[in-house]
């Protein structure tokens, strides 16, 4: 039971990872990119890559 907890504990982190990679691309396609929310976005995905690696 565990181990079907940690997987879906994963793939919510992994859907989390791909969303916040969604809102950096079109955070980027803008004309005018606002840094502050690229910069949050990239710290968030950051956190998110080393909380996946971590599990």
């Amino acid at each position: 039971m565990a181990s079907s907890a940690a997987s879906s504990h994963m793939n919510a982190l992994q859907s989390k990872h791909a969303g916040l990679e969604a809102r950096l691309r079109d955070e980027m396609a803008r004309p005018a990119p606002d840094t502050a929310a690229v910069q949050a976005i990239k710290r968030e995905k950051l956190r998110l890559k080393e909380e996946i690696a971590r599990a």
